[in-house]
């Protein structure tokens, strides 16, 4: 799993010491037919959360996909097997698993599930995932910790052929470019009750608020593509989902997370007219060279706080976070949160403000490794390049030189030009 540095929550630490926990139960040697995992983290309650009914994200069936899954917990305890598509369907009384795919990939875009790690038995063999259910969306932060392919989960899932969840992933991914743009920290933890009061105030009030992982501006967009989808134009969709592209994704014979986004679209428009177009650096131009300590949701995150910046200036701040990584190993303070100190000097750069120094050694190694392999394959290319090689090759046919030296101390006669000529055919 990855990590997000101090802003992860104690109670996401201890969540996930009990997933390695059932993890390492998992893997005890015991053969099992595959099957996922889930964990309920929330109070013991017979009733739903009062949020999980009101929130203005989800639809209808989304809503009662998160409480089949709940109630599956309830009647089994919290560490139980993840619902078959056909138990959910069973018990939200949907007749369409695409339909439930959809609910499922929502449910992990909007942070009320979290995919916290895929099970393999010794010889390598799929055996399930492990889902953590929640009673409130996750913060950010939580859930990069949890989930370690979240981000390039939101970036397919913002190509995906069912415009619901294309909307709601781009609508998640622009809340994060807002923050960056805006200077925030969206790793760092808002506190709990100014979350719910925003939420109730977007709920109860409808004012334009943030509601979790979604801004003002992005709920606003969200509920017009809702009103929109109700209209006639959206009909003969709604009415044959499986028509829609959305793929079916039964935990018992597929890999959920991986394959909920995998049915994508990649000439579909965006509903966030004003989003800026996002490019993952490294695709048309030089890649840039990430600190191998960054997670990959790190790293997709970093592409996003880079994405501020003019081209020229990145690679120089990701010498800079190497080098401050690496100064922890001549004493001083470990980093524990890459990525608020990656804002810290974009908002520098911005500014202009921005000095290399922990970096300039990094720069400099780079510079040297890419000098020395430049070298190497010139010689590759062009053997006579290689200094001393002629001079070599002559004392070898002279007899002379530090070959010659160690035959004569191991006893050995160079053979004549006779005997040479005796062998050749």
């Amino acid at each position: 799993m990855s990590e997000c540095g101090s802003a992860v929550r104690p109670e996401t630490l201890a969540l996930d010491a009990l997933i390695k926990a059932t993890i390492e139960h998992a893997g005890d040697g015991e053969v099992r037919p595959a099957s996922d995992s889930m964990l309920f983290l929330g109070n013991r309650h017979t009733a739903f959360p009062t949020l999980v009914v009101q929130d203005p994200v989800l639809e209808p069936v989304d809503k009662l996909v998160w409480m089949s899954i709940r109630l599956q917990a309830s009647e089994t305890g919290g560490n139980t097997a993840f619902p078959s598509y056909a138990s959910i369907a069973r018990t939200a009384n949907v007749s369409s698993k695409a339909t439930i795919a959809r609910a499922i990939a929502i449910l992990r875009i909007t942070r009320w599930l979290t995919l916290c790690a895929r099970l393999r038995g010794k010889c390598g063999c799929f055996q399930g995932n492990v889902f953590a259910l929640h009673d409130e969306p996750l913060p950010l932060g939580d859930a990069l910790h949890l989930d370690s392919d979240y981000m390039q989960f939101l970036r397919e899932a913002a190509e995906h052929r069912h415009a619901r969840v294309r909307a709601v992933a781009q609508g998640a991914l622009a809340t994060i470019d807002e923050d960056i743009e805006l200077g925030r920290d969206v790793c760092a933890d808002e506190h709990p009750v100014t979350r719910r009061i925003q939420a109730t105030e977007v709920v109860e009030k409808e004012m334009p608020r943030r509601f979790f992982a979604f801004s003002a501006k992005v709920m606003t967009e969200l509920r017009g593509h809702s009103s929109s989808r109700n209209g006639p134009d959206h009909q003969e969709q709604n009415m044959n989902p499986v028509e829609a592209g959305v793929q079916n994704l039964h935990p018992q014979n597929s890999n959920p997370a991986s394959c909920s986004c995998s049915e994508t679209n990649k000439t579909t428009t965006t509903h966030h007219s004003e989003q800026k177009k996002f490019v993952l650096h490294g695709e048309g131009e030089a890649p840039l060279i990430y600190p191998r300590r960054l997670s990959a949701n790190q790293r997709e995150l970093a592409d996003r706080y880079l994405n501020q910046v003019p081209p020229d200036q990145r690679q120089a701040i990701l010498d800079e976070l190497e080098g401050r990584i690496r100064s922890e190993q001549r004493g001083m303070k470990p980093l524990y949160d890459e990525m608020s100190f990656l804002n810290s000097l974009c908002k520098a750069l911005k500014k202009g403000e921005f000095e290399s120094n922990l970096g300039i050694r990094v720069h400099e190694e780079r510079i040297a490794r890419e000098r020395e392999l430049q070298q190497r394959k010139a010689r590759c290319a062009d053997p006579s390049a290689i200094p001393g090689l002629e001079n070599l090759r002559r004392q070898i046919q002279a007899g002379e030189g530090p070959i010659a030296e160690i035959r004569q101390t191991l006893g050995i006669r160079r053979p004549s030009k006779q005997a040479k000529d005796s062998n050749t055919p």
